[in-house]
């Protein structure tokens, strides 16, 4: 059974630090790509960062670039967003995502809240 589930969201004040991890099970991990998104309310989805599956390479959404990073330990099946100088408008719900080729995963999320 495929899992992806979220953890380390919370309330943190403007210009904090928090790490967000996923834990994945019940498929091959190192062959995937992952991804964090998140969705505020009233908006859609979307896309924050992206590594690809031996983690030798990045992308991130021009909102977070310079603030967040993303990275994976293919050993423990765990991929981390480390995001710091965390402002309001990151509020968001964080979803770890598992792609490759048709296969699309998603975590229940996790809820990280930039309030002061």
């Amino acid at each position: 059974q495929v899992q992806l589930v979220e953890s380390g969201g919370g309330l943190v004040q403007p210009g904090g630090s928090l790490r967000l991890s996923c834990a994945a099970s019940g498929f091959t991990f190192s062959t995937y790509f992952m991804r964090w998104y998140r969705q505020a309310p009233g908006k859609e989805r979307e896309l924050v960062a992206h590594i690809s599956n031996y983690g030798g390479s990045t992308n991130y959404a021009d909102s977070v670039k310079g603030r967040f990073t993303i990275s994976r330990d293919n050993a423990k099946r765990m991929v981390y967003l480390r995001m710091d100088s965390l402002k309001p408008e990151d509020t968001a719900v964080y979803y770890c995502n598992a792609r490759y080729l048709a296969q699309n995963y998603w975590g229940q999320g996790t809820q990280v809240t930039v309030s002061s």
